[in-house]
């Protein structure tokens, strides 16, 4: 397979990236890598995953015009840590559990743009999904059971009161 970036040298870097359910492929030489920072393994340095995500996902804006918002999220630190949100987009990982609380206000839209959902929607294990799998139904009732309370639909919504309190009885523990 031939390099996408020079489109005469052959790939050695190959990466698949997912993004709302559509696929895209990358497959780059070891020259076009390091003219872009990267470093290869088995050279000097090794090779930052992290970098080039944060690369892939423009977790920094690169190449944008920088709006007020951008310099608030930029102005971002955990006080637990003192990781600031410019060091995260480099690193791709937090310093430590509080950053989750520090920088939430960037997490959703991060993962809305990466994952395509704030909520995991993949597969779960058959044993250790019992619980989950249960969750999920009665928060999939409760939603129902708003919507037919908005459409005074009184009677559906009694069914869907009483389901959700059977499972939620039946929910197995952890």
């Amino acid at each position: 397979m031939v390099c996408q970036e020079c489109g005469v040298k052959p790939a050695t870097l190959h990466f698949t990236k997912i993004v709302n359910g559509e696929k895209t492929e990358f497959h780059i030489c070891e020259s076009c890598a390091r003219e872009k920072g990267e470093l290869i393994p088995g050279t000097a340095g090794g090779f930052s995953i992290h970098s080039l995500l944060s690369g892939l996902l423009d977790l920094e804006g690169a190449g944008k015009e920088k709006s007020a918002a951008t310099k608030t999220v930029q102005g971002l630190h955990c006080e637990n840590c003192g990781m600031t949100y410019s060091q995260f987009s480099k690193l791709g990982r937090f310093g430590c559990s509080s950053c989750y609380k520090y920088f939430d206000s960037t997490l959703d839209p991060l993962f809305r743009r990466v994952h395509g959902s704030t909520a995991h929607v993949g597969k779960l294990p058959k044993r250790a999904g019992a619980q989950i799998m249960c969750k999920r139904q009665i928060d999939d009732l409760k939603q129902q059971l708003q919507q037919s309370i908005a459409n005074e639909e009184f009677e559906t919504a009694a069914e869907l009161r009483d389901r959700i309190r059977k499972l939620e009885k039946e929910m197995p523990q952890e």
